[in-house]
């Protein structure tokens, strides 16, 4: 018989035997038990953390076996229970080791940043297949091998495996790992003034477009000429050419600079694409600004990157020099009549519905008070430009 109650003095469960021999018993078999199996003999530690024989207390004629109260387990464990391995410990990973852990994975999971591979292996196979085929009679050996390189780098243009100037580069350095060029004929070009006129001006365009000054100076024109149609059209045409020896590019010229005002413009008119608005006055205003920003290419030498590349083949031609100045001097008459005419042509042809803009010239004003007085930057730009016309 067996009977289960408290002890008085600390509260732990006990144990009531009415044979002193088997808590005896008991008291040996535990013992045994930890010091003779290995695992348990390992795992003591652990387990005289949660069971405790300290001896046997006798009270009136029966033993009394401590134990060492566990609150979680109810009814209470039997001796054999805590025979059992302890499981492992739950996992106490800190805020720490969660971050590093997060980050090594984003780590590897990072995408692929080098070249695509596809258009990376057309590129080479076509100067591969090219440079093993005889040249043809009349063309000698080098001459193919260069035309090889040339064909591959168009390729690698068209197909991008790595951005335009990597390629090019890339080429640039095949031409000499392959002999077919020496150092000073690959890098003669770098000697010419053009090329680096060329990146000068890329330079400037970057920094119209990253530092606002193109914007604001198409907001100045429009808050003065654009209470009209016509002279909001006027406004910008005028402010695109104003931009255009400083921005080598009608893209960056047109998409980067003048069309999202256009777009603020003709929103602020009422007139927005694909709301069956666009007649209104953004049609107009967009083709106008397109068939003039070809105009403004034209008048500059640094307006479109083609113009140095003409300016050289006629150079090599007629054995004399174009420069910028002679260059505007001759096309900024036909330039200016062919803007001052085209807006006109098609404001008759295919003309707006709105008639007047009072908003634009409230819009200009909006924007530019938003945009404050001159930052650093923008005088910073604006002095380098200035500085560069007049000492280059």
């Amino acid at each position: 018989m067996e009977e289960e109650g408290f002890g008085e003095e600390r509260g732990y469960p006990l144990l009531r035997s009415q044979s002193s021999s088997a808590a005896t018993m008991a008291s040996t078999a535990l013992t045994f038990s930890f010091h003779s199996t290995p695992f348990l003999s390992k795992s003591l530690p652990s387990i005289k953390s949660q069971l405790s024989i300290s001896h046997f207390i006798p009270r009136s004629t029966a033993p009394i076996c401590r134990l060492s109260p566990i609150s979680s387990l109810n009814p209470a464990p039997t001796p054999t229970q805590f025979l059992s391995p302890k499981p492992p410990p739950p996992s106490t990973t800190t805020t720490s080791s969660k971050f590093k852990l997060s980050a090594t994975a984003e780590a590897q999971q990072e995408p692929y940043q080098g070249a695509t591979l596809k258009p990376l292996v057309a590129t080479i196979l076509t100067a591969v297949a090219l440079w093993f085929l005889p040249s043809p009679a009349g063309i000698s050996r080098t001459a193919w091998q260069l035309l090889a390189i040339f064909l591959a780098t168009i390729v690698g243009i068209i197909t991008q495996p790595l951005p335009f100037g990597a390629v090019a580069l890339a080429a640039l350095g095949a031409t000499i790992l392959t002999k077919t060029l020496p150092f000073s004929a690959a890098f003669s070009a770098f000697s010419d003034p053009i090329p680096w006129l060329i990146a000068l001006a890329f330079f400037f365009a970057r920094g119209f477009i990253k530092t606002g000054l193109g914007n604001r100076v198409a907001y100045h024109f429009v808050r003065l000429f654009g209470r009209t149609s016509l002279g909001l059209c006027y406004s910008l045409v005028l402010s695109e050419a104003l931009l255009a020896p400083a921005i080598p590019s009608v893209s960056a010229r047109a998409g980067g600079v003048m069309l999202p005002v256009i777009k603020a413009l003709c929103a602020a008119c009422g007139s927005n694409a694909g709301d069956g608005t666009e007649k209104k006055l953004g049609s107009w205003l967009v083709l106008t600004c397109f068939h003039t920003s070809v105009c403004s290419s034209a008048m500059f030498l640094t307006a479109t990157a083609a113009n140095p590349l003409t300016a050289k083949l006629v150079s090599s031609t007629i054995n004399r020099s174009i420069g910028w100045v002679e260059w505007a001097t001759a096309a900024i008459v036909p330039g200016l009549v062919a803007m001052m005419v085209i807006p006109a042509v098609l404001y008759v042809i295919y003309s707006p519905e709105v008639k007047s803009s009072p908003d634009a010239p409230r819009l200009a004003a909006e924007r530019l008070e938003k945009m404050g007085p001159l930052s650093r930057d923008e005088i910073i730009m604006l002095f380098s430009l200035l500085l560069t016309v007049c000492f280059v």
